[in-house]
C-alpha cells in the first residue's frame, strides 16, 4: 500500500543545527482554515522549534490551508520535479514535493486512499485503517496527537495496536463530535486506550463516563501571536464583526436579525462585517436581502491578518449553538474588543466571560437578548470601553509562552 510523503529519520535541522528529539505525529483531517487546524499548526511549529521531531499526518490537502512555518513539503503542479500525488478526488487532484520546503523541517504524510487503492465502500473502511497503520509503523513516533471526532477513533484503533501512545483532543462539544449512536459507541470503546484526553472545558469533561473522565485534562489554546499587540485606543469603527465558518452552528443569522432591529431607527451608519466562508454563504446573503440590510452587511470571506481587520471594531459577536473553547472569542477579547457571546455548551464562553465585567453572555438562540446586548454596547460607549479593557487582560493567561509550556509539560510526561 502506497504511503505519501514519509521520512522516518530521527535527525533533522532547525536554524542550522542538527537536533535529536522525541517524535510527535499530529493527526487531523487537513490544515484548512478552522479553529482546531490553527491550534494544531501552532503546536507543530512550537514543538519543532523546541527540538522535537514533528510529522503532520492529514487525510487530505485542502484548497485553503494555514501556512506551516517550518514545512518540509511544498504544494506543486502536476509534472513538477519530485511531485507526489496525494489526492485524486473528483473535485481536485493535488501534488506535493516532499522536500521542496525547509530542509529538515516538518514532514507531512497523507492518509487518504487514492483511486487506485480503493475497492468499495465497505472494503475502503478497512483499507483506510490499514493505510493509517502502515503510516504509524513507518513513522514510529513516540506519541500521536489526534484532533477531532472520527480521527480520534481512527488513531486509537490503529496506533495503539502498534504500541504507540495516543493522546486525543476533543475540540468542540463532545455531544456534537460524537453525535450518532455509532460514533458514540466507537468513542466509548476506544477512548479507554488513550494515553491522555485533552478537552476544552469542565463541561466537556463532565460528558464522559468516569473511566474516560479520569484520563481528561483541560489545556488552553494559545493566542496567535498576531493578536498580541497593544490595545487600540481611539474612535472605533462603526462596525460589528464576526469571525468563523459560515454554517448553522455559528448562527450568523441570529446576529443579522438582531443587527437589523438595532440599526432600524438608530446606528444606521453601522456595518456588520462577517469574516469567513462556508456552506451558508448564499443563504446568509439572501437573508440580508430579506431583512433589508444587504447594504449594511459585508461578507469579507477568508482574510489574512484577521487582527488588523477587526481590532478597531465597536463590537465582536460569537453566536454559536455549540463550542469547545472558541479561539476567535479568545483572540477578540485579547485585542480588547467589547464582546458578546452565546452561553453555549459545553461552557467555553462562560469560562472566558464574566457577564457584565469583561463581556456579555446571552442565551443560545435568543434573538431578543442578542438585540438588547448589541444595543447596550452600541449605545453605551463608556460601558463598552470598560468591558473591552477588562477583556484585554485575557491575553496574559492565553499567551503562547504560558499555554504552550502547559502542552509541553503534559506531552513530556506522556512520553517519559
Amino acid at each position: 500500500m502506497r504511503v505519501s510523503v514519509i521520512s522516518s529519520k530521527n535527525t533533522y535541522y532547525y536554524k542550522g543545527r542538527a537536533k535529536l528529539g522525541k517524535h510527535i505525529a499530529m493527526y487531523i483531517g487537513s490544515l484548512r482554515k478552522g479553529g482546531a487546524e490553527r491550534v494544531m499548526v501552532n503546536l507543530a511549529d512550537y514543538f519543532f522549534e523546541q527540538g522535537y521531531k514533528v510529522t503532520l499526518v492529514t487525510t487530505y490537502l485542502a484548497d485553503e490551508e494555514y501556512e506551516v512555518k517550518h514545512a518540509a513539503w511544498k504544494v506543486v503542479p502536476a509534472g513538477a520535479e519530485r511531485a507526489v500525488l496525494v489526492a485524486d478526488t473528483e473535485e481536485n487532484s493535488a501534488w506535493v514535493d516532499p522536500i521542496g520546503g525547509e530542509k529538515g523541517g516538518i514532514n507531512r504524510v497523507f492518509s487518504a486512499l487514492l483511486k487506485s487503492e480503493q475497492k468499495g465502500r465497505v472494503a475502503n473502511l478497512k483499507l483506510r485503517a490499514d493505510k493509517l497503520t502502515v503510516i504509524w509503523r513507518e513513522l514510529k513516533p513516540d506519541m500521536v496527537l489526534s484532533f477531532i471526532g472520527k480521527n480520534n477513533i481512527m488513531a486509537l484503533s490503529t496506533a495503539t495496536r502498534e504500541g504507540i501512545k495516543v493522546v486525543v483532543s476533543v475540540r468542540a462539544d463532545p455531544r456534537m463530535e460524537y453525535d450518532s449512536l455509532g460514533l458514540k459507541a466507537s468513542m466509548l470503546a476506544t477512548f479507554g486506550k488513550a494515553a491522555g484526553i485533552i478537552v476544552q472545558s469542565e463541561g466537556a469533561k463532565s460528558y464522559f463516563p468516569e473511566y474516560i473522565k479520569k484520563k481528561c485534562i483541560i489545556l488552553p489554546n494559545s493566542i496567535d501571536t498576531s493578536f498580541i499587540r497593544p490595545r487600540y485606543v481611539g474612535d472605533r469603527e462603526k462596525s460589528v464583526v464576526m469571525v468563523g465558518r459560515l454554517d448553522e452552528n455559528k448562527n450568523q443569522s441570529l446576529v443579522m436579525t438582531a443587527f437589523a432591529k438595532v440599526t432600524a431607527d438608530k446606528f444606521k451608519d453601522y456595518k456588520l462585517k462577517i469574516y469567513g466562508d462556508g456552506p451558508d454563504m448564499i443563504k446568509l446573503q439572501s437573508l440580508a436581502v430579506r431583512l433589508g440590510i444587504s447594504h449594511k452587511v459585508e461578507f469579507r470571506g477568508i482574510v489574512r491578518h484577521v487582527a488588523e481587520h477587526i481590532e478597531k471594531a465597536s463590537v465582536y459577536v460569537l453566536a454559536s449553538n455549540q463550542e469547545g473553547m472558541p479561539n476567535s472569542l479568545i483572540e477578540a477579547m485579547a485585542l480588547g474588543l467589547p464582546c458578546i457571546s452565546t452561553d453555549c455548551p459545553c461552557g467555553g464562553p462562560a469560562q472566558l466571560i464574566r457577564d457584565g465585567v469583561n463581556g456579555l453572555l446571552v442565551p443560545v438562540g435568543d434573538e431578543s437578548a442578542m438585540t438588547k446586548a448589541l444595543n447596550r454596547l452600541l449605545e453605551n460607549k463608556d460601558f463598552a470601553e470598560k468591558i473591552g479593557l477588562e477583556a484585554s487582560k485575557l491575553k496574559e493567561m492565553y499567551s503562547p509562552e504560558v499555554t504552550n509550556r502547559q502542552w509541553k509539560q503534559y506531552f513530556d510526561e506522556i512520553m517519559s
